[in-house]
C-alpha cells in the first residue's frame, strides 16, 4: 500500500499545492531547510572512499554550465525570462533521488553518486557568478550580489555535506541511524514539492498583466530542454560504456533547488521552467522504468 502511493506522491504532491496555494506563502521560508535536510540524509549515505570521478562527468559538468549559459545568451534577445528559464532547467545540478532511479534502470550508481556530489559542488562556486552576472539580485554592485548568492548557496549545498562528513567521523551511530531512514528524504521531498507548488500558483493568480503565452512557452522549452538533456547525457554515456548513469546524470535534476534558485534570485515567472520539469522528468522516468521491467 506504500509503495502504491509513493508511485503518485508527485501528482499528489502538486495538486496539495494547487489546492492550499493560498497558504503556501507563509510556508515558503521552510524551502531551503527542507532541501538542506533532503542533502544531508542524501551525503549521510555517501562513502567518500567509493566516490571516483570519471572523464564522462567531466563533459556532463561542462554541459551543465557551459549548455545553461549558451542557452540564456541565446534565448535573452527574444525574451529574457524565457532565457531565465530555460537555464535553470540545464544548470540545476543531479536529483538526490537520481541513483535510485539508476539503479532500478541497471545502471551504475556508483558513477551517478559521484557525479551528484560534483554537481551540487560545481553549484556551489558557478551559480552565484551567474546570477550576480544576471543582475536580478538586490545589491549595490556585482560584489556584493555575489556575496549574497554565495553566503545561501554555500550554506545550503555545501554544509550539508560537511555536515554529514563530521558525523561519520565523530558519531558514527548517530549517522547509521540516519542511513536507515533515508527514505525519510522522499517524503521531505513531496512537502517540498506542495509548498513550491503553491508558491508558484499563488505567483501566477497575483500577477497584474500576466502573459500566458510566455508562461506556456516556457513550460514547453523546459520539455524540450528536458529530452535533449536525457538523450545527450545516454549518447555521452555510451561513448564512456555508463549509458543509464550519464542520461540520469544530465536529465534528471533537483527541481525544488532549481525551483527555490528561480524564485529567490531570477525573475520568479523563470521558476515555472523547473516547475514544468518536474512533470517532464517524471514522465520520462517512469516510461524508462516501465520500459525496463517489460524488458526484464
Amino acid at each position: 500500500m506504500l509503495n502504491k502511493i509513493k508511485s503518485y506522491m508527485m501528482p499528489i504532491a502538486m495538486i496539495t499545492g494547487v489546492i492550499l496555494h493560498k497558504y503556501m506563502g507563509s510556508l515558503s521560508f521552510l524551502t531551503p531547510y527542507l532541501i538542506a535536510l533532503m542533502l544531508f540524509i542524501t551525503y549521510c549515505n555517501i562513502s567518500i572512499r567509493d566516490i571516483k570521478f570519471k572523464r564522462l562527468h567531466l563533459w556532463l559538468i561542462i554541459i551543465q554550465i557551459c549548455g545553461s549559459i549558451g542557452v540564456y545568451l541565446l534565448l535573452y534577445p527574444i525574451y529574457p525570462v524565457i532565457a531565465q528559464g530555460a537555464m535553470i532547467c540545464i544548470m540545476a545540478p543531479t536529483a538526490t533521488s537520481a541513483p535510485v532511479i539508476t539503479g532500478m534502470l541497471g545502471g551504475s550508481i556508483e558513477s551517478l553518486t559521484a557525479y551528484s556530489l560534483l554537481s551540487n559542488m560545481t553549484i556551489v562556486i558557478v551559480s552565484p557568478i551567474i546570477f550576480a552576472f544576471i543582475g536580478e539580485v538586490e545589491a549595490v554592485s556585482f560584489t556584493d550580489s555575489l556575496w549574497i548568492v554565495f553566503e545561501k548557496v554555500f550554506i545550503l549545498l555545501f554544509l550539508p555535506f560537511f555536515g554529514a562528513m563530521l558525523l561519520r567521523k565523530f558519531l558514527p551511530r548517530v549517522h547509521y541511524e540516519i542511513q536507515k531512514a533515508k527514505g525519510l528524504s522522499f517524503y521531505i521531498w513531496s512537502v517540498a514539492l506542495v509548498i513550491i507548488t503553491g508558491k508558484i500558483v499563488q505567483f501566477i493568480i497575483d500577477q497584474e498583466n500576466p502573459n500566458y503565452i510566455i508562461e506556456t512557452s516556457i513550460a514547453l522549452l523546459a520539455l524540450i530542454v528536458c529530452i535533449f538533456q536525457f538523450l545527450t547525457g545516454r549518447r555521452l554515456g555510451r561513448i564512456y560504456d555508463d549509458t543509464i548513469a550519464g542520461g540520469q546524470g544530465l536529465g534528471q535534476k533537483n527541481t525544488i533547488l532549481a525551483i527555490w534558485m528561480a524564485q529567490t534570485y531570477l525573475n520568479p515567472i523563470s521558476s515555472i521552467g523547473p516547475g514544468a520539469y518536474v512533470l517532464w522528468q517524471n514522465i520520462v522516468n517512469s516510461y524508462q522504468v516501465w520500459r525496463n521491467r517489460k524488458n526484464m
